[in-house]
């Protein structure tokens, strides 16, 4: 088939044989330069999206955490009010303490002192 492909060059000049020899070597050069180009651009193509999935997982991890730590927040603030109720609720409890405390020993006196009526 080579012979068929180099049969139109037949009878030309040596001059031009060299032009087409130089022009056919150019094509060749070229080719190959563009094939190396295409692949550089799918292996840039291929890190393009890698890079978008990695940007993409990154911003499913942000809006994940974003939430985990909105989550956190409300519990922080939930765990924050109960702390409160249960230090109200407590002292609540020690002021009650305190009055029966004294009401106590106010009842122990009167019972000593009605003790001491009943030794008269």
């Amino acid at each position: 088939m080579s012979w068929a492909v180099e049969e139109w060059k037949e009878g030309l000049s040596p001059r031009v044989l060299q032009k087409i020899h130089e022009l056919e070597g150019q094509v060749d050069k070229l080719k190959k330069e563009r094939q190396q180009r295409q692949f550089q651009l799918e292996s840039l193509e291929a890190a393009l999206q890698k890079q978008k999935q990695k940007v993409e997982n990154e911003k499913n991890e942000a809006a994940t955490l974003k939430r985990e730590n909105q989550s956190l927040m409300e519990l922080c603030d939930s765990l924050e009010k109960a702390k409160q109720k249960i230090s109200h609720d407590l002292q609540v409890k020690e002021s009650q303490v305190n009055i029966q405390s004294g009401q106590l020993n106010s009842s122990k006196k009167d019972i000593e002192r009605l003790e001491q009526e009943l030794k008269r």
